[in-house]
């Protein structure tokens, strides 16, 4: 649909347009420059008011958008304003928008480290990063689902309300905020964490903070401006680590296979 349908009583979130086509562009080209997204990959949106979003469309390189490629879409994924379809993922974009009307941006990207974990099949859910625990608290991983359908958002729907980053098992990251600045910047902070936690694991493991320590970096969060949703979970801490208690490793012992050759009697 090539024509815009823009309301004259929604003229203060008209005047919002632009700028936000123009952010969309810019957050596309910081994606694409930091190795984030590659080729086509990937895809952003923010709202637009109420009933609307802007999203980037199907098939376009997010390091090369121009602000008409931009679409209109309402909630249900029909595009309002612009030519073509819009990203496939658009339905991942709405099931935020729809529980969260906090949220005012998403960004999905296939940043190569992070990803890597969901690939292996691993959250990052513990607490290392002082910094990472204030901004995004217990970062999950989704089931698989096959992109571009309902399936990946059957697996999103439980973690959406509880958290603003989370990774997509064999897929990526998705990421939201109340700006797109926001939602970006947690991306990067993603995959920023995945890179200094495989670099701590291949020199023996991290060493994760204490429940005290967290609980002193959750109650930070006010002073830092930090909005975390109400129910978000928190990182796994110091004493949630599996210890291998003596009477387990007795029994672990005993259950040893007993093929051995027996010894001779002297």
């Amino acid at each position: 649909m090539g024509k815009c349908l823009t309301l004259v009583s929604e003229a203060t979130h008209g005047a919002r347009e632009p700028e936000l086509r123009r952010q969309i562009c810019r957050t596309g080209r910081r994606m694409y420059k930091r190795g984030l997204v590659v080729a086509c990959e990937g895809n952003l949106s923010a709202r637009l008011d109420s009933n609307r979003i802007l999203v980037t469309p199907a098939g376009a390189c997010k390091g090369r958008l121009a602000t008409g490629d931009i679409l209109i879409t309402d909630l249900n994924g029909t595009v309002l304003c612009g030519t073509g379809p819009p990203s496939s993922e658009i339905q991942m974009h709405i099931l935020f928008y729809r529980l969260r009307p906090d949220v005012r941006a998403v960004c999905h990207a296939h940043p190569p480290t992070a990803t890597g974990f969901a690939a292996a099949g691993r959250a990052l859910e513990e607490a290392v990063l002082p910094e990472v625990v204030v901004s995004l608290g217990k970062i999950p991983l989704a089931p698989y689902g096959t992109p571009g359908t309902w399936e990946l958002c059957a697996g999103l729907e439980s973690l959406v309300t509880k958290h603003n980053a989370i990774l997509l098992e064999n897929h990526g990251v998705v990421t939201c905020g109340q700006s797109l600045e926001t939602a970006y910047e947690r991306l990067e902070t993603v995959e920023q964490f995945a890179r200094i936690l495989l670099i701590a694991e291949s020199l023996g493991g991290p060493r994760l903070l204490s429940a005290a320590q967290v609980q002193k970096l959750v109650a930070a969060r006010a002073r830092y401006g930090v909005s975390c949703p109400g129910d978000a979970e928190l990182p796994l801490t110091s004493e949630a680590r599996i210890v291998l208690t003596r009477p387990e490793r007795t029994s672990a012992h005993q259950e040893e296979p007993r093929d051995r050759e027996p010894r001779c009697k002297r």
